[in-house]
């Protein structure tokens, strides 16, 4: 017969604890064994009487502590100081209007092409699966639509679009 779950808690806590601290540091190891009991909790009624509940309780452990790790790396990272102001560089309407303009007037494949290309740095491989037809087709429409961009807008070389 299977043990109470506040017993299963008793007896591992101490161990899941270590575990978390181990894997994450004093900060967020009381939130990830939080975590691991809140989710041993729900499948431990489906769990066998045979199973080895420690080994088990410190897999979720590791997972749990997994998590934390990625959900780290999406969060911002604080800075001390800030730029003045922002870049308009690369950016619709910012220093480089004209450019922007010249962009807008291409073709709608070629300037599709040249955004995922050069904007993106998608494979002309990946672009012919988003706008259908080939990799050489699409090849061609940004080859195409820079050589345009070359004759329209004259900084649009020495910017930096290169074939």
């Amino acid at each position: 017969m299977k043990q109470p779950f506040e017993k299963v808690v008793a007896r591992h806590g101490a161990t899941v604890l270590r575990v978390c601290r181990a894997l994450l540091g004093v900060h967020d190891a009381d939130d990830a064994w939080s975590e691991t009991f809140l989710s041993a909790l729900r499948a431990y009624p489906d769990l066998p009487e045979t199973a080895n509940v420690e080994a088990w309780l410190v897999t979720i452990a590791r997972r749990k502590a997994i998590d934390v790790h990625r959900a780290t790396r999406r969060n911002a990272v604080a800075v001390e100081d800030l730029p003045e102001t922002p870049s308009g560089l690369g950016v619709p309407g910012g220093d480089d209007m004209d450019l922007w303009d010249a962009v807008v007037k291409l073709p709608d494949k070629q300037r599709q092409a040249i955004t995922y290309r050069y904007l993106a740095g998608m494979s002309h491989a990946e672009i012919a699966a988003i706008l259908g037809g080939t990799a050489e087709a699409t090849r061609r429409a940004a080859a195409d639509g820079l050589n345009t961009l070359r004759k329209s807008y004259p900084g649009a070389h020495a910017k930096g679009a290169s074939s």
